[in-house]
């Protein structure tokens, strides 16, 4: 028969468990709608323009999006999931190539600092925020408005619907 000792360990064995860190929601592109929810603390939000200078080569604006990731990774302490708006149609060949360049960037800066990430269908996004599947951009801003944030745009209204998703349990 095995003996357990039914004493509390010493207080210095004791083992803390971290608080879980922040979760990040995304609406890629080159002007990227972003949403972070701390851990104990406020959701905050905006946009961040990941562009091409007159004299950059084409790679700058994912090198400046991976750089700003690991800048929210450090200071959000860290982050512990990544959301982003899956889309998978596009209006034309540069918006698809755009977005497919900064997934690619995502999904890999995310399997390097072992950050879980999920895409979620823009249908399911918009059903979540206003009820309907197909609600316009005006209505993502109007939602979200009601639940008391104040996007500036349809791209960080829609980061904001994203992490709503996830916060209330879509994510998995």
């Amino acid at each position: 028969m095995t003996h357990h000792p039914t004493t509390l360990p010493a207080t210095s064995a004791v083992v803390v468990v971290p608080v879980p860190g922040a979760k990040l929601a995304l609406d890629l592109g080159q002007h990227t709608g972003w949403a972070l929810a701390y851990p104990r603390g406020p959701i905050t939000s905006g946009t961040a323009t990941f562009k091409a200078g007159r004299f950059e080569g084409g790679g700058m604006p994912l090198l400046r999006f991976a750089a700003w990731l690991d800048e929210l990774h450090a200071k959000a302490g860290p982050l512990t999931a990544v959301v982003f708006e899956e889309v998978r149609a596009h209006r034309g060949t540069a918006a698809a190539h755009t977005y497919g360049a900064f997934l690619g960037q995502l999904t890999a800066w995310c399997e390097l600092h072992q950050v879980p990430y999920q895409g979620v269908p823009v249908g399911t996004i918009k059903k979540h925020a206003t009820g309907r599947g197909n609600a316009g951009k005006n209505e993502v801003i109007a939602a979200m408005r009601v639940k008391g944030f104040f996007p500036a745009d349809d791209n960080e209204a829609d980061a904001l619907a994203i992490l709503q998703w996830a916060l209330t349990g879509g994510l998995r």
